[in-house]
Formats: C-alpha cells, sequence, structure tokens
C-alpha cells in the first residue's frame, strides 16, 4: 500500500513538473501565427545591418526585462522602469520592437505577445552577428503593470562584485554562478557609456591594462558631466561579432566595466572564464543554456497579464 502510495505521488509529481514545463513552448505560435517567427527575424536582421550595436541593445533589452518581474515586456511600457537608474539614456530598441510588433499584428492580431517578440529577437541578434541559435519556447503574455524600485534594486550594476554578481543572478530563477559567467559574455559585442567606466580607468581600478586604460581616456574625461556619453567598445577585439573574446580580454585585464573584470581577478570565477576563452564552444553552450533559463523567469501564461496591442502600454 505505501508503495503504491509513493508511485502515485512520484506520478503526480512528474505530471506536475512536465505540465509547469509545458506552460511554454516552442510550437506555441505554428497554428495561431506561423508566420511570428520570420517576421521577427527579418526585422532583426535588418535592424542589426544597419546599426550592428542594436544587436547588443535587443539582447539587453530582454537581460533587464526578465530581471524585474520575469520576462514579461514590463521593460517595454513607457516610463516606469525605463526611468530606472541602470535604463534611463542607455536602454536602446524599443522602436524595433516597435515595428515588428506593427507588421505581426498586421498578420496575427492580438496573438502574439511583446514578451515573446522580446525574447525570440534577442535570440535572433545573437545569430545576426554570428552567434549560437537556440530554441525559445514561447507562450509568455505581457505585463499590465511595470515596477521601477524593482528594477533600481534587483538589476546588477556596472560597480558589483563578483559575491554580488552571484546573488542578483541566483534570486532570478536559480540562475549559477556558471550562468552568471556565460551571460556577462554578452558584453563581446555592444558599447558602454564613458559614466560607467570613468572610475575604472582613473585609478579607481588596479586590475586594468594600463595601456588599455590610456587609450580610453581619449575619449573619457575624468571631469564627471564631460562626455559622460561617450561610448567604447565593450569588446575592445571583435566588437561586432558574438565571440568568446570577452573572455579572453579579461584575462589579459582589458575588461572595461569593474563588474566585467571582477570574473578574472583571482577568484573563483576564474576557471570558468579560462574555460569560455579556450574553449568556444563551451562558452556557446552554456550561453544558450543560460539564456533559456532567463527566458523562462517568471512568465505570465494563460490567462494572466494580456496580449498588449502595443508594446508601449497596456490595452485600454
Amino acid at each position: 500500500m505505501a508503495a503504491s502510495a509513493s508511485c502515485i505521488s512520484l506520478v503526480v509529481l512528474v505530471a506536475l513538473a512536465t505540465a509547469a514545463a509545458g506552460q511554454l513552448s516552442p510550437t506555441f505560435y505554428d497554428t495561431s501565427c506561423p508566420r511570428a517567427l520570420a517576421t521577427i527575424k527579418s526585422g532583426v536582421m535588418a535592424a542589426v545591418s544597419s546599426d550592428p550595436r542594436m544587436g547588443a541593445s535587443l539582447l539587453r533589452l530582454h537581460f533587464h526585462d526578465c530581471f524585474v518581474q520575469g520576462c514579461d515586456a514590463s521593460v517595454l511600457l513607457s516610463g516606469m522602469e525605463q526611468n530606472a537608474i541602470p535604463n534611463a539614456g542607455s536602454l536602446r530598441g524599443f522602436g524595433v520592437i516597435d515595428s515588428i510588433k506593427t507588421q505581426i499584428e498586421a498578420i496575427c492580431n492580438q496573438t502574439v505577445s511583446c514578451a515573446d517578440i522580446l525574447t525570440v529577437a534577442a535570440r535572433d541578434s545573437v545569430v545576426a552577428l554570428g552567434g549560437p541559435s537556440w530554441t525559445v519556447p514561447l507562450g509568455r503574455r505581457d505585463s499590465i503593470d511595470a515596477n521601477e524600485a524593482e528594477a533600481n534594486s534587483d538589476l546588477p550594476g556596472f560597480n558589483s562584485s563578483r559575491s554580488e554578481l552571484e546573488a542578483a543572478f541566483l534570486r532570478k530563477g536559480g540562475l549559477n554562478t556558471v550562468d552568471m559567467v556565460a551571460l556577462s559574455g554578452a558584453h563581446t559585442i555592444g558599447q558602454a557609456q564613458c559614466s560607467t567606466f570613468r572610475a575604472r580607468i582613473y585609478g579607481g581600478d588596479t586590475n586594468i591594462n594600463a595601456a588599455y586604460a590610456a587609450s580610453l581616456r581619449a575619449n573619457c574625461p575624468q571631469t564627471v558631466g564631460s562626455g559622460d556619453g561617450s561610448l567604447a567598445n565593450l569588446d575592445t577585439t571583435t566588437p561586432n561579432a558574438f565571440d568568446n573574446a570577452y573572455y579572453t580580454n579579461l584575462m589579459s585585464q582589458r575588461g572595461l566595466l569593474h563588474s566585467d573584470q571582477v570574473l578574472f581577478n583571482n577568484d573563483t570565477t576564474d576557471n570558468t572564464v579560462r574555460n569560455f576563452a579556450s574553449n568556444p564552444a563551451a562558452f556557446s553552450n552554456a550561453f544558450t543554456t543560460a539564456m533559456i533559463k532567463m527566458g523562462n523567469i517568471a512568465p505570465k501564461t494563460g490567462t494572466q497579464g494580456q496580449i498588449r496591442l502595443s508594446c508601449s502600454r497596456v490595452n485600454s
């Protein structure tokens, strides 16, 4: 009797786990909007072709969405999270997502969520810049609110320590240390503003290559408020290619941000950085695994939230 009850309990647990995992599915739009993924891909490819930095911007937009309330497109709502300190004046790509949404609404009215568009666009951005592809589970719905306070408290900052980064990622869907180091590899593309690395290149950090720091000072004056928005490539080697150069840069103390270089600083993450630097396949596998995990953070499904008609505002 006890054994039988145990078997039944196990079956129930497996069924519940399967149901939970099945809330999102790669085939979610196969019938309801079969052209959705192709439409997103063409929109992303066109945007990245005209502005390679846009690939990094769309990837960052997805990251900043998922770390606040889960992957629910809350970051796309006008105001609120967009006004948070980590986001204001630096998030880009809203127009690209809006354009794709308009195209999809024309073929499948109120069917494809902004949250799913953003998740797929992040994947397609990586592919457009030569990085790996992965299968994106779909079926997210859009939030009807946003949370500026949570964006301020939960998004890792450019001055974060290694332990602070680990804690921030672990709080979000159980992203572990390897996930954190792999997702940080997104900084193999994109740019950062002078205000985020000024302290590092003017004596704030000792773990920076001297020649590299000197080269950055040319476009980033020491005076606060002067040249704050001047940009530098996060990856000085291959700034518009999604590859593993980010990690080789860290090994030569050429991480642009403090939060980059802490991953290789005689600490517990050094060996993971070495592995990703020497083994591109290991990085690609870890990155795609981590992106799928991140994309599964607290999605709204079923009747939760809504399918927004416009990504920047809730339905009236």
